[in-house]
């Protein structure tokens, strides 16, 4: 299973393996505000042409956004030129995928809201698993599965979680093994929070998906893999 969120990200890092774009993308940041294409043009000593077709594919790749913008406000006789600005999006490559802003989300929101009485790895462990039942219901909604048995259930699951870094593999009909951590190296500082965590997030997607009798159950870690798997009741 392929990891759909990292496409966008191996594109836009791609498109920027070229001097000139690479040259140009450098030049618009750095100028902080709308640039027309003689501008970038100028910026790498090109023909406005050539900028023009490396410029688009800036933009098909991510980085950049264009529109047609009067220069400083001002309309001119003629077209108007079209400008190139930055897109706003961040992108991160990781191999194998990794999901640190999943984890330093869920430790933010637990410092945020933890309760009185309630200690920071019990906050972290709620906030894991509302997160993860979010996630899961959201999935649910757009993909309307209808009731699911355990066996359809784990494979809606798997999907979800491919795209969420843990490369899931299927052992047996009823047990998936996730071949690698989007936590690491993290959890190898501290694998009884964050495996804790994983656990929390995992049991809350498959709570959200609403798929029966699926345990996300903590297993000895292989090297790079994931601390959790989950397992099924073939009865259902």
């Amino acid at each position: 299973m392929t990891t759909e969120p990292a496409v966008p990200a191996i594109k836009a890092v791609a498109a920027l393996e070229e001097d000139l774009r690479r040259g140009m993308y450098g030049f618009i940041r750095a100028a902080r505000r709308p640039v027309t294409r003689d501008e970038a043009a100028a910026s790498v000593g090109i023909s406005r042409k050539l900028a023009a077709f490396h410029l688009d594919k800036l933009v098909d790749a991510g980085l950049l956004r264009a529109r047609y913008e009067a220069v400083g406000g001002i309309r001119k006789v003629g077209r108007t030129p079209k400008v190139y600005e930055l897109a706003g999006t961040d992108f991160t490559v990781t191999i194998p995928p990794r999901r640190h802003g999943v984890l330093a989300d869920i430790l933010l929101d637990a410092v945020a809201t933890e309760r009185e009485g309630e200690t920071a790895r019990q906050a972290t462990v709620r906030v894991a698993a509302g997160q993860g039942e979010e996630l899961g219901t959201a999935e649910r909604a757009v993909s309307r599965p209808g009731r699911l048995g355990t066996e359809r259930g784990l494979t809606l699951t798997e999907t979800v979680l491919a795209r969420h870094g843990f490369e899931p593999s299927r052992e047996s009909p009823t047990r998936v093994r996730l071949r690698n951590c989007p936590f690491h190296p993290l959890a190898a500082k501290a694998p009884d929070l964050v495996c804790g965590v994983t656990q929390a997030f995992l049991t809350g997607i498959v709570t959200g998906l609403r798929v029966p009798n699926i345990e996300a159950a903590l297993v000895p870690p292989r090297p790079g893999e994931c601390c959790v798997e989950l397992r099924g009741n073939a009865g259902n």
